[in-house]
């Protein structure tokens, strides 16, 4: 601080020379003119009241100056302390030692950047509750809390942008799941062929922005209009394929051409399901109508294939004639419902117990074929054979013993089943399927055994010395042949 104060005394002094050289000059100046000496000092004393007055003014100027700057500087730290209040900042602090002018300039730098960071914050602020504003607007969602008239912190706007964001994910999400429903909804409606009948239906399938609502309760409608539709469509097609049903069954009773029927099922395949529906209500009227005419065609046609269904379920004769209707000659709408009821029961009965009927018929097969081979058995006239058939038979038949065995262990479970299931006895023919069945075992077993004791008995009866070979008529085989296949039977009896 040396040189400061030796420079301003330099100056001082340099300034005490200046005034007292210029009060030098005036006089040399004023004695030359012939100026007295009062009015010399009276000149002198208003040069001197002059400086005084310059310099008190620069001295009031420069104290306001300094007053002016600790009040700037007053101010600017109050208002700085506010502003980091409001910023959630501590209270700024300056270094010691500081100068009136450097105090005021750190002050006021500090208040400039905590200002631009207020307004910085602020602007942040707006823009991102301007769009929490409008993602909550259109999820109906919750914003986030700041207190209105306060500056956020750094944290609160970072929590914000988060909940934007989030809230930003949620809209992209309902979006996907908007467009997915929407397109449901479209391609229901061009399947079933229906209108949007309400203001949900009619918003949604609209494809202006304004429209779209993503609410959660909205897109729970969405989903519940989706689950109505798909209930809608089921059930149309439903009614369509009974509809469809009932068509095909009169084309057949009533011998439609086969390229009509072709063309009718494409055009209604290519159609809305309700479109389809009219078209097959139509196709019924008519066919109704063609029904009517030709009842007693329709009738014999349904009452054919009747009498094959009840073949196929061992129908009796008695069991049969309790549908009194069959054999009534009074052709009318009446007489053929009551024989499509007949019908679709009969129907029920097999298709409900189709594997027990098929092994039965199967089993019947086995037996029937099991009758020819004993009857081809009994034919002397089979020995004579040199072509190996005695012995293809023989295979036949043990082999047909074996399936018919495995295939009655079967159905001996199955029929015992069914009767537990249903409390009654299982009828083929009118009788119980269980005593026909051991009947034909025991029967097949009594077969099976006549060979072997037949040939016992020829083998005790038969003499040992040789016969005479009869001349002419049938050619018969010589004796050792005649060994040779009856050796063949007794081994195939045995097995």
């Amino acid at each position: 601080m040396a040189k400061p104060a030796r420079e301003s005394e330099v100056l001082a002094s340099s300034l005490v020379n200046s005034v007292t050289q210029a009060f030098g000059k005036l006089v040399d100046l004023w004695n030359e003119m012939g100026i007295s000496r009062e009015l010399q000092l009276e000149r002198m004393q208003t040069a001197k009241a002059h400086i005084e007055t310059l310099l008190n003014e620069m001295i009031e100027e420069e104290s306001n100056l300094k007053e002016k700057i600790e009040n700037d500087i007053e101010i600017q730290k109050s208002q700085l302390n506010i502003v980091r209040y409001e910023l959630k900042l501590d209270p700024y602090q300056v270094g010691d030692g500081l100068s009136i002018i450097q105090l005021e300039k750190e002050f006021r730098l500090a208040l400039e950047g905590a200002l631009k960071e207020k307004q910085e914050r602020l602007t942040k602020l707006k823009q991102l509750q301007l769009e929490e504003q409008r993602l909550c607007s259109e999820l109906y969602a919750t914003p986030y809390y700041i207190p209105t008239g306060s500056v956020p912190s750094c944290l609160q706007l970072e929590e914000l942008d988060k909940h934007v964001q989030q809230l930003l994910k949620v809209k992209e999400q309902r979006l996907k799941e908007f467009f997915k429903l929407r397109g449901k909804v479209r391609q229901y409606n061009k399947e079933i062929g229906h209108t949007p009948d309400g203001t949900l239906e009619s918003d949604m399938l609209s494809d202006e922005e304004e429209c779209i609502c993503l609410t959660k309760k909205n897109l729970e409608d969405l989903e519940l209009l989706v689950h109505q539709l798909q209930v809608k469509k089921d059930s149309l097609i439903a009614s369509r394929d009974a509809l469809v049903k009932e068509v095909q069954v009169l084309w057949d009773r009533l011998q439609q051409p086969q390229e009509k029927q072709e063309q009718l099922t494409m055009l209604a395949s290519r159609c809305p399901i309700s479109e389809a529906i009219k078209m097959w209500e139509e196709e019924l009227e008519n066919l109704e109508v063609l029904k009517k005419e030709s009842l007693k065609q329709i009738t014999f046609r349904v009452r054919q294939e009747l009498h094959d269904f009840w073949g196929k379920c061992f129908y009796s004769e008695e069991q049969r004639a309790a549908f009194q209707p069959f054999l009534s000659d009074n052709f009318s709408e009446e007489l053929l419902s009551q024989h499509d009821e007949e019908l679709l029961r009969i129907k029920e009965v097999y298709e409900k117990n189709k594997h027990l009927y098929d092994n039965v018929h199967k089993w019947n097969a086995i037996g029937e074929r099991l009758g020819e081979l004993e009857k081809k058995s009994t034919d002397p006239s089979r020995l004579l054979n040199r072509g190996g058939t005695l012995l293809k038979e023989e295979r036949e038949r043990s082999k047909l013993q074996k399936q018919l065995l495995k295939l009655g262990e079967e159905l001996k479970k199955d029929t015992e089943d069914w009767e537990k299931e249903n409390n009654s006895h299982f009828l083929v023919n009118n009788q119980r399927f269980l005593d026909s069945m051991a009947l034909q075992l025991q029967h097949h077993k009594i077969k099976k055994d006549q060979p072997k004791i037949s040939l016992k008995r020829d083998e005790c009866g038969t003499p040992k010395s040789a016969t005479k070979r009869p001349a002419g008529g049938v050619n018969m085989p010589p004796p050792s042949k005649m060994r040779k296949v009856n050796n063949l039977l007794v081994q195939q009896a045995i097995i």
